[in-house]
This record gives structure tokens, sequence and C-alpha cells, in this order.
């Protein structure tokens, strides 16, 4: 659930050097039979009532889990879940303040959710984290894709993370906005527009020619991540980094492409110039600033939270160009600084099961990652009302299909945010497209080593 934007910041860079000098001990506390369930019936009580600090992030919606919390808090007086979004921003708000939290050996929840983007940087410092077999968590492992569990293994080879969703790709779009364009609004029909990038950019240029004041797609961002995951699958499940670790930013051709198809958007005046996650991006969806937008499955709980219900209907959900894609998924984690790891591995488990699941893709749209939620009729048949009653369960499940699972180094998210901000420039202006790439190898080169 990549629920953020991707800048960079200096005060994550120092937290992480830091993270290398910095060791914290685990938990020795004996497993519990309980959290192997991944229930809410049955927690094991504690000799005293406790509490379990649950920190999100996010816009809109979130990771979803407010109906979860109140189900689990009903029926487990003697372990009571405080859930708390720290911030809507992953990389620029949430990841400096944990990274300071877990330096510091304080000030973490009890749980922590992760984005994909740093799950490399979180694995390569096991220090700061519980073992979860140590509360017989490993025994789910057959309930996960195999890449979702393993990306939840760190650098010692212990499950230190259990993934809540994963993104799969469609395109979100504004069926009033699509009208007004003469284009049409049938979401079979429009996904026949673009089989491919190609045929997007077609269909842009057919948009703006009938409405030139308003945008085409959002702004850069959102479709270079949707393109470079369609084809790092193509390209050894590789984006920034090799498996070494090695940078790559210059050389993988699925970056490059990436870079070429947005810079022949923004080039064609398709972009309303919004920079992700940005208020002035939450507010054009409520205001019709744009009418498309790369649609990983829980940036429907984003939307939706950000137009609000006067808007309830516009929107739709289309096939993407390409047909596939996963982008984005997060993962939850217990930091070892946790006064009550036993109880969090618990209520974590719990919010993993296929029953939290549920709930999170009821509320905020986040495809499970549990190979049994993503089978159950609640999301493989469902519709979403927001959307045009679209069959979300049907869309977003095709699209994960044949997904290639992505190698995420170690210092990805500092190369994420760096070349992410070059594209932002270019679009907007600040830097020559003709000078850009040049400076997005640079930017990234520069953050990566």
């Amino acid at each position: 659930m990549s629920k953020s934007t991707h800048r960079g910041t200096l005060l994550a860079a120092a937290s992480m050097a830091t993270f290398l000098t910095v060791t914290a001990c685990g938990s020795s506390e004996a497993p519990s039979t309980n959290a192997q369930s991944g229930t809410s019936q049955g927690a094991s009580a504690p000799a005293e009532p406790v509490t379990i600090t649950l920190q999100t992030f996010g816009g809109g919606k979130n990771f979803g889990y407010s109906e979860a919390v109140k189900e689990w808090n009903a029926k487990n007086p003697n372990i009571q879940i405080k859930y708390d979004n720290v911030a809507e921003n992953f990389e620029n708000d949430y990841l400096p303040q944990v990274l300071q939290w877990l330096e510091a050996g304080s000030g973490a929840g009890d749980i922590i959710g992760i984005d994909e983007m740093a799950m490399g940087l979180m694995a390569a410092r096991p220090q700061y984290f519980a073992d979860l077999a140590q509360y017989g968590l490993d025994s789910r492992k057959s309930e996960f894709p195999e890449w979702k569990w393993n990306t939840g293994v760190n650098a010692d080879g212990k499950l230190f993370a259990l993934g809540t969703d994963v993104g799969g790709l469609a395109m979100c779009y504004r069926k009033d906005l699509f009208e007004k364009a003469g284009l049409p609004t049938d979401r079979e029909e429009v996904g026949k527009l673009w089989p491919d990038w190609a045929s997007f950019i077609k269909t842009g240029q057919q948009f703006k020619a009938k409405l030139p004041k308003v945008g085409f797609i959002d702004g850069p961002v959102t479709v270079f991540n949707a393109i470079l995951t369609q084809e790092a699958g193509k390209n050894g499940g590789l984006s920034y980094f090799d498996k070494e670790n090695k940078l790559v930013v210059d050389t993988n051709p699925a970056v490059k492409s990436a870079f070429d198809t947005v810079q022949q958007i923004s080039e064609g005046g398709l972009s309303a110039k919004l920079e992700a996650w940005s208020d002035p991006w939450n507010a054009a969806q409520k205001t019709g600033g744009f009418a498309a937008m790369a649609c990983p499955s829980w940036m429907r709980g984003v939307i939706s939270g950000n137009s609000g219900e006067e808007n309830s209907g516009k929107w739709d959900v289309a096939t993407i160009p390409g047909g596939s894609g996963n982008w984005g998924g997060s993962w939850l984690a217990v930091p070892s600084q946790s006064k009550h790891p036993k109880e969090a591995a618990e209520v974590l488990s719990y919010l993993t099961s296929k029953e939290g699941q549920l709930f999170a893709y009821k509320e905020a749209g986040g495809t499970p990652s549990t190979l049994a939620g993503q089978q159950d009729p609640a999301v493989a048949d469902s519709v979403d009302k927001y959307f045009s009653d679209a069959p979300a369960g049907k869309i977003f499940a095709a699209s994960t299909q044949s997904i290639a699972p992505i190698f995420f180094g170690e210092k990805h998210s500092q190369v994420r945010a760096a070349v992410e901000k070059v594209i932002n420039g270019a679009d907007q202006g600040a830097i020559k497209w003709g000078e850009a790439w040049a400076k997005f190898v640079a930017e990234g080169q520069m953050a990566g080593n």
C-alpha cells in the first residue's frame, strides 16, 4: 500500500547512517499459540490489560483499519489497540520519524506499517525488529505468495514483517470529464482505448483537444511508477538496484522506458503538473482537476477519501495500459523496543489474517496479500459503489495474475525520492526535459551510492 509521495529527506539519510552503529535486543518471550490463528478470537489475556499502539501512514482511508480495530477491541478487552495514522506522506514525514524512533530505542509503536520501498532498508537492520517466529507467526507461510512472504525475512533470515496488501494496477478515471471530452465512459470501452501506453497518450491528446484547461493525468509520478513496475517485471524484477544491491538506475531498460513515456506525456501537455500527495493533488481529486490516474487497488481509498461523497459515482475503474502490474503493498512489523511484543504479534497476526485483510479491503480497497483473502467472494466478487459499481475484485485480481516480484535495494527509497524530484521538476518546467535524463541519473547515483 504505497500510500505516499516519495521526496527525499536529509533527515532520513542521516538516521539511516546512524542505524549502522546502533544495536537493540529482541524479545525472548515464549511463542503464542493464539497468534498463529490470525484471528481476534481467543487472544491470550495478559496478566494486566495492555494497549498496543499501531502506527500507519497514508492519505484518505490509509490502511483501512478502523473497523478491524473496533472488532478486535470489542472482543479483546485486555489487549486494546490504539490506532494512530502518523502521517499522510510516507517518504517525507513518516519514514524519517520512524527512523528516529528506532534509532533512539523509544517512540515507535508496538506495530508499525512499512511501505514496500523501505523494506530493503528495514530488512538490512534486523536489530530493530522482533523475530515474529518467536510468537508462532512462521506457521503462516503457506497463506502468502512466496515473494510477499520472503520480503518480510530480514538479513539474519528471520521473519520480521507480514504483508498487508498487494497493489494490483488499474486506471481510475472521471466519467463526467470523459463525457465532456466526447470519450466513451463505459469502463470496458475505456479499457479498449488504451491497450498500451502509446494508445493512452493518443487518448490523452483527444481529451486535451476538447478540454484544453483540464489535465488528462494528475502528474508524472503515478504514471511513472505504474510503468516502472510493469517494465521491471519484464527485466528480471529490477528497478533501481540489481539483486547484488548494485545501482542500475542508468542501465536498467525498465527505468528508461518509464522515463521516456512520462516525458512524452508531459511534453504533450497531458499532465495537470500536480505533485502526488500534495494538498493541490488532494484537492484536484475533488474538483475534477484531472481525468485519469494510475490506480493501484489501495488508491481507491485515497481517492474516495479525498474526493468526498459528493463525487461518488463520478469515478470509475478501467484496465491499465499493458493490462497488469503491481505497485505498492505494505507490511507490518513489531519494533524490538515494544514492551509488549507477544501481544503486539497477536494483533499483527490478526490484522494480516484473512479476517483483518477483508476488513481493510472493504474500508479502503487494498487487495489482500493472503491467498485466501484474494479468493474470498467478498473480494473476488466485490463491486465498488463509489467507483460506479466497478467490479473491483475482478479488475484488480486480473492485474496481479502475471506479476513478477520486484527487488528493492537497501537505498531504494532514497533513489526513488531523488529521481522523482527530477521528474516533477521537468514536468513543472523547472528542469528542461532535454537535460532531465542526465540529471535523473546523476541524482539517482548520488542518492544510491
